[in-house]
């Protein structure tokens, strides 16, 4: 029986990233994944997604970007030039290299510090001083009557698929749905996006709801809020397409179906119950250092609090360290969060009203980005909307949508992790003109209201 100071189940963001830092600490290191080492980032989320949207951007601005040329670029972008399913080696490769000892193959727990790989027909036993469990999330498939007799999307086909449909139907319009919206609907394809909520992005601030709602539609998306899909009838719609029943008594239909209602965790077949793990709700709850159990760890989207490849790679390299003996935690007071259409959003912290949930005496400051020196210099429209704690004269949360505004969150993600003094961020200087200085603007306003 082989047994490392680590072992780590799943090879995704969080798992590479804890195995690359455990190696760097010079830990022995075992890591485990039955389908592609890297996990979807690379191949099936968010690097392919944004290479579509780079390249529908450019076509939609009449440049040379054609749907076999931003495919193609696709297939090389995730490794899978000429082939059917991506190729992977060069992450198993960059883990060997590093000293881990990478394996194919199923893993489960099989009580403390033991672990149970099945690959080719042959089990075999681990022991490991410490198990990070890193499995990363699937696309949800809600119970819906018909829906098994459609050859429906997730996000796998949907970036990796050769061929334009003749139609799309959207179910979801959270960051995949509406990113991908775009995609297809700057490359002529008829795209209808569905959301029980009353708006797209529900989760995010209406202003950049409906900033990304007027840009699809402009793009030729028909948007439908308020409505939830209860039936599917597969080729029961016009022309072949696939229908579905919504509760508002209307009807929508698509030659394809892509479902992008969130993610799920796979637990089942872990083993987890052999270390008094219960199983039973749709995440699992780690400790303040991501322990679940007497040494076994958890990190990647299993872990929360949300789920995005930045947060996985950090908890990875964090519960690395914690396994292996730090006095460390992870701190997730400031999560940035991206919308990469056209135009972006980002935003990190509270919202007003939650902030003023917590108890915050909370006030919202926003400036129209159209009628900002960088919207009249770029076109460009859009908002900055600062969130700031009026006792603490510190800032809650900030939200933006607009050109860039990806990379402008990130000086807002550090003020409100140090908890940074509003006149500090008044009196620092930002470049004219740019989406940066609208928001160091309404710093300088927030700094000087008085309660």
């Amino acid at each position: 029986m082989e047994r490392f100071d680590l072992a780590i189940i799943g090879a995704g963001p969080a798992g590479e990233a804890a195995a690359f830092k455990a190696r760097s600490l010079g830990a022995s290191v075992a890591i485990v994944d039955r389908d592609l080492f890297g996990g979807a980032c690379p191949f099936f989320a968010c690097m392919p997604s944004k290479s579509l949207l780079h390249s529908a951007a450019v076509h939609a601005g009449g440049g040379d970007y054609p749907w076999p040329k931003a495919s193609a670029r696709r297939d090389w972008m995730i490794s899978r030039e000429g082939i059917d399913y991506p190729d992977d080696a060069r992450h198993f490769t960059d883990l060997e290299k590093a000293g881990a000892v990478p394996m194919r193959g199923s893993a489960r727990l099989d009580g403390p510090g033991r672990l149970l790989v099945s690959h080719d027909g042959v089990e075999h036993s681990l022991e490991a001083g410490a198990v990070i469990v890193a499995v990363g999330s699937t696309a949800k498939v809600p119970e819906l009557p018909g829906l098994a007799d459609i050859p429906y999307w997730t996000n796998r086909e949907a970036t990796s698929t050769r061929e334009l449909p003749e139609s799309l139907l959207i179910l979801g319009a959270g960051p995949t749905g509406v990113e991908l919206s775009q995609v297809y609907a700057r490359y002529g394809v008829p795209v209808t996006l569905v959301v029980p909520s009353p708006r797209i992005l529900p989760r995010d601030h209406q202003r950049s709801s409906a900033a990304v709602a007027k840009a699809l539609t402009r793009d030729g998306v028909t948007i439908h809020t308020g409505a939830r899909a209860v039936a599917a009838h597969a080729g029961g719609g016009t022309k072949g397409r696939h229908r579905f029943d919504l509760d508002d008594g209307t009807t929508v239909e698509g030659a394809a179906v892509l479902l992008a209602i969130g993610r799920t965790v796979p637990l089942a077949g872990l083993g987890l119950e052999s270390v008094d793990v219960d199983v039973s709700s749709a995440r699992l709850t780690p400790d303040a250092r991501l322990r679940i159990a007497p040494g076994v760890f958890v990190a990647g989207d299993p872990a929360g609090p949300e789920m995005h490849t930045h947060v996985s790679h950090y908890e990875g390299e964090l519960v690395a360290r914690i396994a292996l003996g730090e006095d460390v935690k992870p701190d997730f007071r400031a999560i940035p969060r991206a919308i990469y259409t056209d135009p972006e959003a980002a935003s990190v912290g509270l919202l007003v009203e939650q902030a003023k949930e917590r108890g915050i005496d909370a006030e919202e400051l926003t400036s129209d980005l159209a009628s900002t020196a960088k919207g009249e210099a770029a076109e460009a429209e859009g908002h900055v909307t600062v969130v700031v704690d009026r006792g603490a004269k510190t800032l809650a949360g900030v939200f933006m949508a607009g050109p860039g505004v990806s990379e402008a969150i990130h000086e807002a993600v550090l003020a409100v992790k140090l908890q940074t003094p509003l006149p500090v961020l008044a009196d620092t200087i930002h470049a004219f003109p740019t989406v940066a200085r609208v928001m160091g603007l309404l710093f300088a306003k927030a700094a000087t209201t008085r309660r």
